[in-house]
């Protein structure tokens, strides 16, 4: 018996007792919980639908782990950028279309994985590519995070930013101050502050909350029902590259979990399962109206405080998640939250995310002082946050697609060098 069993409260195929099991899922519900809405009210999506199809996908991903992987699965951050262009371009049914195409895309992925092995995926996708395309996600968000802290009606409001300012203090000071399990959900936290704060100064409006039923059906945006499916390369091209960036924090996030829970998940069940399982959380969140879906973080970090590996808890999460998905007055207390006060927190996560890239690039040990790394690198972080864009005729591929794309390329066409660096004196 190593170290890491001895520390097992429940291990993977253990089955808590009752009152346990649902504590313990509430708990891996609240870690995701604010992350989770987040998304959808940043792209205008009904952060019920997120919910509901974040529970399914996850009960989807489990099964197709064989019950071996206890990793919860969240709305995607990747996805924020290309789901408003593509919802301004073409409206929200090719959005879903093109987050379809990214899940399968993961499908496909997972075939050639299954047949190949998975060592050629992280030679394409290498931390000097992957690093600099996260720092691109989180700083290409900076400017929504910024207006939804300071704009009302698209004009500047001061107690607006008051409220982002408490919002992203109380966030800040948990995360630091706090132990244990609410350290691990500072968001959530911040939120709450946040929204106790909005309250005192009169900017919330209880109206749709009282006159919400219990019971309600969400805003499910179904093919074929509220939209005709079609598909354009605009679309691929906006949203498919961005499974570039996903299925490396996928794999990142694969390696942590096995660490925590003292299993090779990379290969057993194997890294094609995962990744399939993950590509179908995304395509069921398409059908039903939400955003991509993708492995959360926070739920690890809750696995490796409690040391509680059960699939079943990870199950009852899930479950949780899409009954209040279907209680109305939960939705419409949601939907009360105010805007500034998911700006408060937008500003420490999109920065997070930022920074999770620069972290990747330094436990890689990347070498800035390589000019091939200095390069790509750097060629990624222009095009993506200047959001660049290459337009021929109807061709059209811009910011971090495009940086991605580019990124992947040049680490595969320029020469390992390994002593091209640069001198203390040397300009590039």
């Amino acid at each position: 018996m190593n170290e890491n069993e001895k520390q097992i409260v429940l291990d993977v195929k253990d089955t808590p007792k009752p009152l346990t099991w649902i504590a313990l899922s509430f708990q891996h519900l609240f870690a995701m919980f604010g992350a989770t809405i987040l998304v959808p009210f940043l792209v205008e999506l009904d952060p019920a639908v997120a919910l509901i199809s974040s529970g399914l996908g996850t009960i989807a991903f489990l099964l197709i782990t064989k019950w071996q992987v206890p990793a919860y699965l969240g709305s995607s951050f990747a996805f924020i950028t290309p789901i408003i262009v593509a919802k301004a371009e073409a409206g929200v049914g090719a959005a879903m279309v093109g987050s379809f195409l990214a899940g399968l895309v993961y499908g496909l992925i997972a075939l050639l994985i299954k047949a190949t092995g998975h060592n050629w995926v992280m030679k394409v996708l290498p931390p000097v590519v992957v690093g600099p395309v996260i720092i691109v996600i989180g700083l290409g968000l900076a400017g929504t995070a910024v207006d939804m802290a300071t704009l009302n009606a698209n004009e500047y409001s001061l107690q607006y930013f008051t409220v982002a300012l408490v919002t992203l203090l109380i966030t800040i000071l948990s995360s630091i101050f706090l132990k244990g399990f609410f350290n691990l959900i500072p968001v959530l936290l911040g939120i709450a502050g946040g929204y106790l704060y909005s309250l005192a100064i009169g900017i919330i409006d209880f109206s749709k909350v009282i006159e919400a039923n219990w019971f309600q059906v969400p805003n499910f945006v179904i093919p074929f029902v509220d939209y005709t499916p079609g598909i354009s390369l605009d679309i691929i091209l906006l949203m498919v590259p961005v499974v570039v960036v996903t299925i490396s924090e996928h794999i990142g996030h694969q390696l942590v979990l096995g660490k925590v829970v003292g299993r090779d998940y990379i290969e057993k069940p194997g890294l094609h399962r995962s990744i399939l399982g993950d590509g179908v959380a995304t395509m069921i969140a398409a059908v039903l109206g939400g955003p991509p879906n993708t492995t959360y973080g926070e739920n690890i970090g809750v696995l490796a405080i409690t040391r509680v590996y059960s699939v079943l808890v990870i199950l009852g999460a899930a479950v949780l998640a899409v009954v209040f998905g279907f209680i109305g007055k939960i939705s419409a207390f949601i939907s009360t939250i105010p805007t500034p006060v998911m700006g408060g927190v937008s500003i420490l996560l999109f920065g997070i995310i930022a920074s999770s890239g620069l972290r990747m690039m330094i436990d890689s040990k990347l070498d800035l002082g390589n000019k091939r790394n200095l390069i790509i690198t750097s060629v990624i972080l222009v095009i993506g946050i200047g959001e660049a864009t290459l337009k021929i005729e109807n061709f059209d591929l811009h910011g971090m697609a495009l940086a991605a794309i580019i990124g992947i390329i040049l680490n595969l066409v320029l020469p390992q060098d390994k002593e091209a660096t640069i001198n203390d004196n040397q300009t590039v």
